[in-house]
């Protein structure tokens, strides 16, 4: 005869499982937050509402909150720290695993539950329009003549944007000051206000001011040019090496709290697939510089497990704390 324990244990089960597939069922029956730990304007929010607009048809409403600070991770600690029903998700991206691998947060990569990613991006240095560099080439050169003096701006500090910072000075054999920011919109302000001297960013958070002619790109930080930019050389076309310790993933994905039961997470992970595989999302894409694919779930998983083992060994080798 089957114990008490068995018995009341066989019953909390059954119980349990009609619950947590009619919640999902029902899922989502209000609105989701989904926190974006970056500034409004910067190419995370911008993915975002984008995703705001394509989900909606899908019965599936998001209202996006920025909480910027602690590159990315005070937005992500509210995330972690959220009931795991589904109706709080965030922007992970590698920013936050960067300070984890430098253990600058105490936010770890087992607190969430990952979704989709949303994109992957090149990175970029760029300059005023009307500044005294026209090109890579020369900006080195005006490096090399003010040693140490010489500003980049990057949104956050201790990320990949701060990453190639650094190799940009290497790549001159020079110190130079790095400039710290909430978010891509404020850098890039800063930089057509000339209030700094050259940023790493984004296309995506960068084109408007590109086109407006108030900033110039003039170096990729990936081992192909940009098909948004053409004209622009890469730093290793140039010469230069930006990727001494391994490559590095520049990218943005959608995360819930840990714990998101299963059926929850699958209805999270159908719904932001439709819509990154979207032609309109692609669309998107294409126009703000950024690749899109389509990894999500237990994929993803493996994705940020295996970039976090690269920013481990990379972020070790370039900043000293």
């Amino acid at each position: 005869m089957p114990s008490l324990t068995r018995l009341l244990a066989s019953g909390l089960l059954a119980c349990a499982l009609p619950f947590a597939t009619s919640h999902a069922a029902g899922f989502p029956d209000h609105a989701i937050r989904f926190i974006v730990p970056w500034n409004a304007g910067g190419s995370n929010d911008i993915a975002a509402r984008e995703l705001q607009q394509l989900l909606s048809a899908d019965h599936i409403t998001l209202v996006v909150e920025n909480q910027p600070g602690a590159t990315g991770a005070i937005g992500l600690a509210k995330v972690a720290a959220s009931p795991p029903d589904g109706y709080v998700l965030g922007m992970g991206t590698s920013s936050t695993l960067a300070q984890i691998a430098q253990n600058l947060t105490p936010l770890r990569n087992e607190q969430f539950t990952h979704i989709a990613r949303v994109s992957t991006d090149p990175l970029m240095l760029l300059v005023p329009a009307n500044g005294p560099a026209r090109n890579l080439d020369e900006f080195l050169a005006l490096m090399k003549k003010n040693p140490g003096k010489i500003s980049i701006g990057t949104p956050g500090t201790n990320n990949l944007n701060h990453i190639f910072a650094e190799m940009t000075a290497r790549s001159a054999g020079v110190g130079y000051v790095n400039v710290p920011y909430t978010g891509g919109s404020r850098v890039i302000t800063d930089l057509a206000g000339k209030q700094i001297d050259a940023a790493v960013l984004k296309p995506s958070e960068s084109k408007a001011q590109i086109d407006a002619g108030f900033v110039r790109p003039i170096g990729i930080f990936a081992n192909a040019r940009l098909a948004l930019y053409p004209d622009v050389p890469t730093f290793k076309e140039k010469g230069y090496d930006v990727f001494p310790y391994g490559p590095l993933v520049q990218m943005a994905y959608v995360v819930a709290p840990a714990g998101l039961p299963a059926p929850v997470r699958q209805r999270l992970v159908d719904a932001f697939r439709k819509a990154i595989q979207s032609q309109k999302y692609k669309d998107f894409a294409a126009q703000n510089g950024f690749l899109v694919d389509d990894l999500a779930g237990d994929a993803l998983d493996k994705e940020v497990r295996d970039v976090q083992t690269t920013l481990n060994s990379v972020a070790a080798k370039v900043f000293k704390h």
